[in-house]
């Protein structure tokens, strides 16, 4: 279904747009404290699991260039993955396998995304500036899980196009800035919510490169309706910390 809905999201997408006056290049990575809660199953009826925290990193580059008419674009790469357990109150099924009820079972997710992000900079100076977009992401993934000598596995991958929206305000003369960012779906039972928001201070601006650290929050909501027969209530949620190279 998010294949077929992808194209006519990109040939829908229409803005007025505004370059840059000069080329640009941004490269970023982002190390992520994520605490997960949520579950996963075969049916509409999932079940949750108590995962554990963990570290993930993130990385991107985007390209802004002078031509109006022809978007920006950013290729951006995200590794989601967790492990949790939880004893079950009533028998799960799963890949195939059913789990009794009373059994204690783990669970791990292992995701990869790539998000691919074409966009428009509608607005841009030295205060504020505001980018809107279409991202098609790539999702390719495997949820395993395993008890009493049983295991589980099945994986699941598609395309889901999203909205793209980012917004930059600078304090003059300070270095400092707000920036918030993010990607949402809403169609149907399926959401998908991608946002962040951070203060961003500016380390090094000169002609060769420019260097910003950012310091912020993020949540990433992953809630799939029947993607390869899979079913989640997913959320990651934490502080992360990251750095960006203007060239």
């Amino acid at each position: 279904m998010f294949k077929k809905l992808l194209p006519l999201a990109l040939c829908s997408f229409v803005l007025p747009a505004q370059a840059d006056t000069l080329l640009g290049l941004y490269v970023g990575a982002q190390g992520w404290r994520a605490e997960a809660e949520g579950g996963f199953a075969n049916t509409e009826l999932v079940t949750d699991f108590s995962f554990k925290d963990k570290t993930l990193a993130s990385y991107y580059v985007a390209l802004e260039h002078p031509i109006p008419l022809i978007p920006n674009i950013r290729i951006s790469r995200q590794k989601l993955e967790t492990q949790g357990d939880t004893i079950l109150a009533s028998s799960f099924t799963f890949a195939g396998e059913t789990f009794a009820a009373g059994s204690q079972i783990g669970a791990d997710l292992d995701m990869d995304s790539t998000d691919y992000t074409l966009y428009y900079e509608i607005f841009d100076n030295d205060i504020v500036s505001f980018d809107l977009g279409i991202t098609a992401r790539d999702v390719d993934g495997v949820l395993l899980t395993t008890g009493n000598s049983i295991t589980a596995q099945q994986s699941f991958s598609g395309i889901v196009p999203l909205l793209y929206g980012k917004v930059e305000v600078g304090l003059p003369l300070t270095g400092l800035g707000v920036q918030a960012q993010g990607n949402f779906l809403a169609l149907d039972d399926n959401k998908l919510y991608d946002y962040q928001a951070a203060i961003t201070y500016s380390l090094m601006d000169n002609l060769a490169v420019d260097m910003t650290l950012q310091l912020g929050y993020r949540v990433y909501m992953l809630e799939l309706d029947d993607m390869d027969d899979i079913y989640t209530d997913m959320e990651f949620k934490g502080v992360f910390a990251g750095v960006e190279l203007h060239f």
